[in-house]
């Protein structure tokens, strides 16, 4: 088997991939400064006479599959496999493996760090001290920046998938209350408390958004939810821009409605000016698509789409031999 590999993947993934199943063709997209296109993989599928592929941000569309319909399986090294073409994968027989929680940690990690940045005015602080503001008065920066602790806050997930309950994990212990919403998940830990979606937005003082983009979920956070909140909560993003209808969320914002937003994704990637509207206001900490962004988000995409994809050989072969 050829094993066209455009994603990141260590050494020891490949070579373990290698012992397994065959040959490894490292063509990485880092090194095409972008994500490939349909026209591009279609050569470098041909080029390399590829049985499978293992991508991350390249364009594995309908033509490209419907291409190469005999491939083996599809590795994708991201939380979602949204560059595949599914239907088409699913039309053919063709297994697509992705890599969820790849990013939980990071995701977590900088959440927590944003938010106490905002919670504790670190940055405002800071451009204060480099921009020479520290004058006689010994007490003016203690008095100018005094903040709040996140111990004793409720945080409210909108989505408790890997990530929501990654962050739960970390805050807990602060203290922080944990409530969420979440109809597809029937099984959780009862020290974290399930409730409807107006309550999330009601009762939290920091809202955090982790849903993945699908028809129910595109502009599911608007003005009715955004004005249940209080007016000293923070409103977070990590996941997916086209969940929030950004007018909204920018009224709100702009109106001193609520404290603030955290922001790490926008409808457009580089900004537009409604965007950069939203970045630019005073009480937004925005960060650019960053919050997965670690050099172990690396490691873990090759752990877990290794131990799946071997599995799955692994029963195929049980069941062949069953034959």
């Amino acid at each position: 088997m050829n094993i066209l590999l455009t994603a990141p993947y260590h050494e020891k993934g490949q070579k373990q991939l290698e012992d397994t199943l065959g040959k490894v063709i490292n063509r990485p997209w880092k090194d095409n400064g972008r994500a490939f296109n349909s026209q591009e993989l279609i050569a470098l599928l041909t080029e390399t006479r590829a049985d499978a592929l293992i991508t991350e941000h390249d364009e594995v569309s309908r033509e490209v599959i419907e291409a190469f319909p005999e491939l083996q399986f599809i590795g994708v090294c991201r939380g979602t496999p949204s560059n595949v073409s599914l239907e088409t994968a699913r039309l053919h027989g063709i297994p697509v493996f992705h890599t969820p929680a790849r990013n939980a940690q990071a995701v977590a990690e900088l959440f927590l760090a944003t938010v106490i940045d905002m919670l504790r005015f670190v940055f405002e602080g800071s451009a204060w001290l480099k921009g020479g503001g520290w004058g006689a008065g010994a007490h003016t920066s203690y008095l100018q920046f005094k903040g709040n602790e996140l111990a004793g806050k409720t945080i409210g997930m909108v989505g408790f998938g890997a990530v929501g309950q990654r962050i739960a994990e970390m805050v807990e212990n602060f203290p922080c209350k944990i409530i969420f919403f979440d109809p597809y998940l029937q099984n959780f830990d009862p020290k974290y408390s399930k409730v409807s979606l107006d309550e999330v937005f009601a009762a939290a003082d920091i809202v955090s958004i982790h849903l993945p983009v699908t028809p129910d979920t595109i502009g599911m956070i608007d003005q009715k939810l955004i004005s249940l909140m209080k007016k000293d909560a923070i409103f977070v993003n990590t996941a997916r821009a086209s969940v929030v209808v950004r007018e909204d969320l920018c009224f709100a914002l702009e109106n001193k409605l609520i404290r603030g937003a955290i922001l790490d994704v926008f409808d457009h990637e580089p900004p537009d000016a409604t965007d950069n509207r939203i970045i630019n206001l005073p009480n937004v900490l925005a960060t650019p698509h960053i919050a997965g962004a670690t050099d172990e988000v690396e490691d873990h995409h090759v752990e877990i789409l290794n131990h799946k994809i071997l599995n799955w050989f692994a029963e195929e072969k049980v069941k062949l031999d069953k034959i």
